[in-house]
């Protein structure tokens, strides 16, 4: 049972939900992309409060603490208002109308220890894009993490891949937990199921064929570092996409790892290239990240954790064509939130485009 505290503590939440400003003035939508071109976005669009600092202190064996814990992170996620952040993201997608946008850390919470209604980021996003004119829907999404630390307050987490259902045709899906997860490597943690996985679409895109994955492998945890087992992550999308004869494809996503991990080794090593480093060379690129809040002034990136990695869309002479740009980063970036200014993820996204080879047309199945 929750505690008088944690009930009383935010008895303004309601107050805060209900007054925060849902919708942000949308841009001229820009034109699609011409024909020749294909394009994508990934974006982790955070959780909105430090799940990592709940699963510290519910895996230390003190139980004293968790209750404080839960209390701040709860009352973090209600100041990064997801209907405000929402709307940054309808209004990125609007304006650069990618094909396919990966996203991460797309999450439901149930809040009815605290009185509150259930939170759930997807429908919030659907209906901030179809506000904005834009028919993009799902075409599949996997079940990351679910826990429920106490009665009543609770946390699911999915990836999603989402296509303009306009111009792309879903042939086929697939959404797969990994076959290795956290919990092999540190074993359980009380109330939370701890695992990753990714989310495939066959799309035909203008008569041609892609196959699209967003994923979001598993991050180091404290001193666990965990590069081996997102490259035996990664390897099972390689060994996914060359059974599937997956020759053009595109992968992306927060994938938690540095350029030269193992992880980026065995991408490489499957014919796959890095859009950033191809299009920005000599170009940092950093991507993570922001404060938990979202209410630093300044950008402090220091690592280059999120990624467009494609394969077989590059011309026999010119190579691979195109242009790659970085969302979120810059202070303009920031919209008003319920109690502050905030940047739309703690994460930036990445938009990028390719110019396709000469088209052969849809293969026969």
């Amino acid at each position: 049972m929750i505690s008088t505290r944690l009930s009383l503590c935010l008895a303004g939440a309601a107050a805060i939900v209900a007054c925060s400003d849902s919708h942000i003035a949308s841009p001229d939508l820009h034109q699609a992309a011409p024909p020749g071109a294909v394009s994508v976005m990934t974006w982790n669009v955070y959780v909105g409060t430090d799940v990592d600092a709940i699963i510290r202190a519910l895996a230390d064996g003190d139980p004293s603490n968790d209750e404080a814990v839960l209390l701040e992170q709860v009352g973090t996620l209600l100041n990064t208002d997801f209907a405000t952040r929402a709307a940054a993201f309808a209004d990125e997608i609007g304006a650069r109308r990618p094909h396919a946008v990966g996203l991460q850390e797309v999450s439901n919470f149930d809040l009815s220890a605290l009185g509150l209604p259930p939170l759930e980021f997807m429908p919030i996003l659907k209906d901030a894009l179809a506000a904005r004119g834009l028919n993009y829907v799902v075409a599949d999404s996997v079940l990351n993490i679910e826990a429920s630390p106490m009665p009543g307050l609770g946390l699911q987490d999915f990836d999603f891949l989402l296509v303009d259902a306009n111009r792309v045709t879903v042939l086929g899906t697939l959404a797969k937990t990994f076959e290795a997860n956290l919990v092999d490597v540190i074993g359980p943690v009380g109330g939370i199921e701890l695992r990753r996985g990714y989310v495939l679409a066959t799309v035909v895109i203008d008569d041609e064929v892609y196959t699209i994955v967003s994923t979001h492998p598993e991050p180091n945890l404290d001193s666990y570092d965990l590069s081996e087992l997102r490259a035996g992550q990664a390897l099972e999308i390689v060994t996914v996409l060359d059974n599937m004869n997956a020759t053009t494809a595109i992968v992306m996503g927060d994938l938690n790892d540095q350029p030269g991990s193992p992880l980026y080794q065995l991408f490489a090593q499957a014919g796959f290239t890095d859009t950033w480093a191809a299009f920005r060379p000599g170009v940092i690129g950093y991507t993570c990240c922001h404060a938990p809040d979202l209410a630093n002034q300044t950008v402090a990136f220091d690592e280059r954790i999120d990624y467009v990695l494609v394969r077989g869309l590059g011309h026999a002479v010119a190579g691979l064509q195109g242009r790659v740009d970085r969302l979120g980063e810059v202070p303009g970036d920031r919209v008003r939130g319920p109690v502050y200014k905030m940047w739309p993820s703690d994460h930036a996204g990445l938009f990028a485009e390719f110019l396709r080879p000469p088209a052969t047309g849809l293969a026969e199945e």
